[in-house]
C-alpha cells in the first residue's frame, strides 16, 4: 500500500488538517500501514503539488491549522489505484527466523519472546474487539460501514490466528522430545 493512497482515502472520508490526519491514521489505517507524522506532512505537500488535494484557508483561532480536501483528480487517482492488481509482498518476520534457528541450535531462550508476542497479540485483539463493540454493534446502515467493519474483521482474524499459533509454538518449545 502506498502512503499517498492511504491519505487520499482518509481525505475522501472527510477534509482535515495534517495533525488530524496523523491522529486518524494512528487510530485506523495505522494498524495496517505505519507512517510517521513527518512522512504524512511531506506526502501532503506532494499530493498538493500533484493537484490531487488542496489546502483550505486556515481557520481563525489558535493554531491556524491548515486543512486539506481531496480534488477530483485525487478521487480519480484513488479509483485508478483501487482497481489495480495488488502486489503482495513476502512475509518478513524475524520471529520465524529465530524459531527456525532454535530448531537447529537447541533451546536459546525463545520462550520468553514468544510469551511476549502472545501477550502483544492478545492486547491488540482486545483493542480490536473494543473498537468493534464501540463502532460496529449497531445494525449496518451503509455499505461504507460494512466495508470498514470488514477491514477490522481482517485484523481480528489475524490476531486470533497469531494467538493460536503463539500458544502452539509455546507448547512445542516446552516439549521434551
Amino acid at each position: 500500500m502506498s502512503l499517498p493512497h492511504a491519505l487520499l482515502t482518509a481525505l475522501v472520508e472527510r477534509p482535515c488538517s495534517g495533525s488530524e490526519l496523523a491522529r486518524r491514521f494512528d487510530r485506523s489505517l495505522g494498524y495496517f500501514w505505519s507512517a510517521t507524522h513527518q512522512q504524512i506532512y511531506r506526502e501532503l505537500a506532494r499530493l498538493e503539488n500533484a493537484g490531487w488535494i488542496k489546502s483550505l484557508p486556515p481557520q481563525s483561532g489558535a493554531g491556524h491549522k491548515r486543512s486539506y480536501c481531496i480534488l477530483e483528480a485525487g478521487r480519480h487517482e484513488l479509483t485508478r489505484w483501487v482497481s489495480q492488481e495488488t502486489e503482495f509482498s513476502p512475509v518478513r518476520n524475524e520471529l520465524m527466523v529465530k524459531l527456525r534457528a532454535e530448531a537447529v541450535i537447541g533451546p536459546a531462550g525463545l520462550t520468553q519472546e514468544l510469551a511476549r508476542t502472545l501477550a502483544m497479540h492478545e492486547e491488540k485483539l482486545a483493542h480490536y474487539l473494543e473498537i468493534e463493540e464501540r463502532d460496529f454493534s449497531a445494525p449496518y446502515a451503509s455499505r461504507t460501514t460494512r466495508l470498514q467493519h470488514l477491514v477490522l474483521k481482517a485484523g481480528i482474524m489475524a490476531e486470533t490466528s497469531w494467538i493460536e499459533w503463539s500458544r502452539q509454538a509455546l507448547s512445542e518449545l516446552s516439549s521434551d522430545d
